[in-house]
């Protein structure tokens, strides 16, 4: 939920039951009660005609992973607005995060906070900054002047899975996770959903990293998958690592949040990924505009915010066939990812067959479904 992004604790669960916009990515949570959403807010009617726009941003565009999608993002929006934005990179989820929004809030008239972790210190500025106006990823707390954006990258986890499930020689799959919050959990349950659409046979192991940014940690997490036999790792971290990891053994893996195919070629296979460009440049048209509202926006893969990557050069033909009619599906809304009967991990009837599991309940996801193998720490 990058995503919920980054560092978040458990308190999440919690929070999760008012709209269904996050938290996932990839996050810091505290223990707060959700609000009920304010009404909606518009900018100013005359509009800004040229606004003063940053980012902040939790790693380095160079992570090949969350931040550079998100970078990659604003590059578009520049190109369609002609507006050239400033970034602050590596900005920790502490009390610098607020230390530095207040700055750019100086001398801003839109900022985009790009980590779930940022939340608060962003929902602190925006209430000492009203004419300024911000945009949060992942979370659910709005204000007058801010609001939040995020997608359902699941729908992409269910399709790697799918092609996990056909490429696995002995049923056996690893999945790195970053922190076990919602947004992981529910895309490790999709990503196990996927391959047992195509593979029944399918056991998914699950190890935490609990970090965002770390290669050496997560390479040997995902070393530990594959000594435990795993012959095909997706990871939920903002690194290559764990595809690195599979490529020197010979196994196959995903990544995450972009294409990561030039990191492992012959390894790779494809992983969900996300197109922040669009929406940043809706954001800032609406600006100038002067029909900015504060929405809390879920994207899709229908409307193009969320998708996957190009499955790699190892995937036949006919895997790539099941998993573009399985994309169509899903963007016509002929398959929901969560659609019953669904089961967790001890064997209790999680969603009831026929039934659809509700967004709220998504986002609030502290179960396994079952088939993983692997705990989730209070």
């Amino acid at each position: 939920m990058k995503h919920m992004k980054k560092k978040a604790l458990m308190g999440i669960v919690l929070l999760l039951a008012v709209f269904v916009v996050l938290s996932g990515c990839s996050k810091k949570s505290d223990d707060a009660t959700m609000s009920a959403k304010p009404e909606a807010s518009v900018a100013p009617a005359a509009g800004i005609k040229a606004p003063r726009v940053a980012f902040v941003y939790i790693g380095p565009p160079g992570d090949g992973g969350w931040t550079f999608q998100h970078d990659e993002g604003r590059k578009f929006m520049e190109k369609e607005t002609g507006i050239k934005a400033d970034t602050v990179e590596n900005v920790p989820e502490s009390a610098d995060a607020e230390r530095i929004i207040t700055e750019l809030a100086q001398n801003h008239d839109l900022i985009f906070t790009t980590s779930f972790g940022y939340m608060d210190p962003t929902l602190n500025v925006a209430k000492n900054f009203p004419k300024v106006i911000f945009m949060h990823t992942a979370g659910y707390k709005t204000a007058p002047n801010m609001g939040t954006y995020f997608g359902r990258n699941y729908q992409g986890s269910y399709l790697a899975g799918m092609v996990a499930g056909k490429m696995t020689k002995n049923n056996s799959l690893g999945y790195v996770g970053a922190f076990p919050i919602p947004e992981v959990i529910y895309n490790i349950n999709a990503y196990t959903l996927g391959a047992q659409s195509v593979n029944p046979a399918i056991k998914v192991n699950v190890v935490w990293s609990n970090t965002w940014f770390d290669p050496t940690t997560e390479k040997q997490a995902a070393i530990s998958l594959l000594d435990k036999g795993a012959d095909v790792l997706m990871a939920y971290q903002d690194s290559p690592a764990t595809l690195q990891a599979a490529a020197e053994r010979k196994a196959f893996a995903g990544g995450n949040d972009s294409d990561m195919t030039r990191y492992a070629p012959d390894a790779y296979l494809t992983n969900p990924t996300w197109n922040w460009g669009p929406y940043y440049t809706k954001v800032v048209k609406d600006l100038i505009a002067g029909t900015w509202t504060n929405e809390q926006f879920m994207g899709d893969m229908k409307e193009g915010m969320v998708g996957i990557a190009p499955l790699g050069k190892s995937v036949p033909d006919d895997v790539k066939k099941l998993v573009e009619d399985a994309q169509a599906k899903i963007i016509s809304g002929d398959l929901n990812v969560f659609k019953g009967p669904i089961t967790d991990a001890a064997g209790a009837v999680k969603v009831a067959d026929g039934q659809v599991l509700s967004d709220a309940d998504i986002l609030s996801t502290n179960w396994f479904v079952k088939g993983v193998e692997g705990t989730i720490p209070k």
